[in-house]
């Protein structure tokens, strides 16, 4: 009778792990909506959680279905066959082929129970599809070295495919080369950038680099805030991936003197689909282009999963809530500002509610959600925005960026007149926000009338789980960080980095918001009005029990989330 009150919601593994009493019914829910979100695994999205390891669910699966188990750690990589299912096949479906036997062939999986994937095999080879259940971490692993790295990619198509000719130009500059030399149909270019972009969204990167100098070029994953070189490819074909690249992103390819902006879209799979933001730069040595990865899963995560502390959560809901006003999420680029604001949108995405956005440009795309791009050119800009939407019956109005005096004038304005504004600046913390209005020209009656709630934000990055470990810091150290005598009670122990296999040697993982989240009182009122300056504002949060960057980082060290060297790393003191 369990079995028959399931949600018709669960399949396969997700089912029969509830019905075992391995998972509660809720958490396979979630868990099998974020991963069809997110167009990954059922299995993927289930590890992350930490409700079960690779190796339970591997075991229970074997178990349970009655398949072989194998450890793929006792496998030499050199002798895995490459030949007998598609890269692409192998990638899609999670699943490698291991070896054939008559009509059979044997394919390592994490979830036997994904019939698409089964069929796919079974349609593609021919043959009668047998699972061994494995660990679905090692299966990644596995799959990443199976299918080639980027540079093994790299030099078997310029050993193929690029001839002599084109190396010899490789001096030359980029505006008097011959047109042949950048022909954006070249076989081995497009494969190459492909693989760039699957590599890279496999990885979690954030951003592509790819920079040409004179004697190399390169290109670098921005992992984790970070910059890592991944590749080098051969100074010869940069034009063909500047031309590529340019192409797809619906950009002028003979235009090669000025800065160009522009999108393009990798469709996954049914699920999913990644939008890149595309920016490129003359440089002396040719054009350097940045592709930013825009995840529009990362929206959609939840506001319990970008780090504010409780308190600091509860005041911004309460903030986006209230039926006018103005709240401003203020920090470096990069800081996640963007994932933080329409969080918040996602979470006021109701069917009654008018939503308009003007951005440049909108990063992340949201069913339900009127967005504007911000067109400088065409006399599209933030202000002439704002001024279309309040004709049109806005609730909730979020501007990319306040950039100048009359775009703050006309928000402020929407704030005071029943609109709920949502915006961003540039500031280092919250109470600098608010004298960076009043530097702008912005009338300090204005901005204490309209204003309820600044939260600045940084990012620091986790600590990887798999490998961390406890850190011996002096006392000394940690009250020179921030901490008082009081917290130095040995209820919580310090971590650092160290590096493994999960997190490529680094140390870290994944990230996680620091913030800073300041309602704005009636004292702060007064002190605007009275024009204050940012210390005294800050001097007034702090007796208000409002945590700076500094504190709430120091709050994610004590939970073990990141390390002290990170957050002294990110935040001022």
């Amino acid at each position: 009778m369990a079995a028959a009150s399931l949600s018709t919601a669960l399949s396969g593994l997700a089912r029969t792990l509830v019905q075992h009493g391995r998972l509660n019914e809720a958490d396979a829910e979630a868990i099998q909506a974020q991963a069809n979100a997110s167009g990954e695994p059922f299995v993927s999205a289930l590890v992350k959680t930490r409700k079960l390891t690779a190796a339970d669910v591997a075991e229970f699966a074997s178990q349970t279905f009655g398949y072989p188990l194998l450890d793929l750690d006792a496998l030499d990589v050199d002798h895995v066959p490459r030949d007998l299912l598609p890269a692409k096949l192998m990638q899609e479906r999670r699943a490698l082929g291991l070896y054939k036997r008559g009509t059979r062939i044997f394919v390592a999986m994490s979830d036997p129970t994904n019939l698409q994937a089964l069929d796919d095999i079974k349609f593609q080879t021919g043959m009668i599809v047998d699972p061994v259940v494995v660990e679905d971490d090692k299966l990644a692993r596995l799959l990443d070295k199976v299918t080639g790295s980027t540079m093994e990619e790299l030099n078997e198509l310029v050993g193929e495919d690029v001839d002599a000719s084109l190396l010899e130009e490789a001096g030359t500059p980029a505006e008097t080369k011959d047109e042949a030399s950048t022909d954006i149909d070249d076989a081995p270019v497009v494969k190459f950038i492909q693989k760039i972009l699957l590599d890279a969204i496999n990885s979690g990167v954030s951003d592509i680099h790819f920079e040409p100098f004179e004697k190399f070029y390169r290109i670098r994953y921005r992992l984790d805030g970070v910059l890592y070189e991944v590749t080098r490819p051969p100074l010869a074909i940069k034009d063909k991936i500047a031309s590529r690249i340019k192409v797809i992103s619906k950009l002028d390819i003979s235009e090669k003197r000025v800065p160009q902006d522009g999108r393009m879209k990798l469709v996954l799979s049914k699920n999913r689909a990644i939008d890149f933001r595309v920016s490129t730069l003359p440089t002396l040595y040719g054009e350097k282009i940045v592709m930013r990865i825009l995840d529009p899963t990362s929206a959609t995560l939840g506001i319990d999963a970008l780090g504010y502390e409780p308190e600091q959560r509860d005041a911004l809901l309460a903030a986006i809530q209230r039926p006018y006003g103005m709240v401003l999420v203020t920090g470096p680029t990069g800081s996640g500002k963007t994932v933080s604001l329409y969080t918040c949108l996602n979470i006021l995405n109701q069917p009654g509610v008018n939503i308009s956005t003007a951005e440049d440009p909108a990063e992340i795309n949201l069913p339900g959600i009127n967005q504007v791009n911000v067109n400088e050119k065409a006399g599209l800009t933030f202000a002439a925005a704002l001024r279309a939407f309040l004709r049109q019956d806005p609730d909730v109005i979020m501007v990319g960026e306040i950039r100048d005096l009359e775009t703050a004038d006309i928000a402020i304005k929407a704030a005071q007149t029943g609109h709920m504004v949502l915006s961003t600046l540039h500031t280092n913390d919250a109470p600098t926000t608010l004298t960076r209005l009043a530097n702008m020209g912005v009338a300090p009656f204005n901005i204490a009338s309209s204003v309820i709630l600044i939260t600045a934000q940084r990012l620091a990055r986790r600590l990887c789980p798999h490998c961390k470990q406890p850190a011996d810091i002096p006392p000394e150290a940690l009250l020179r960080a921030g901490f008082k005598e009081e917290d130095l009670d040995g209820s919580w122990q310090p971590y650092r980095h160290v590096g493994c296999e999960h997190c490529k040697g680094t140390g870290y993982k994944g990230r996680v918001g620091i913030y800073q989240v300041m309602p704005i009182s009636e004292e702060i009122s007064r002190i605007i009005m009275k024009n204050g300056t940012s210390h005294d504002i800050a001097d007034q949060a702090r007796r208000e029990g409002v945590k700076d960057l500094r504190q709430s980082g120091l709050l994610k060290v004590k939970a073990g989330i990141t390390s002290l060297e990170e957050v002294e790393a990110v935040t001022n003191e």
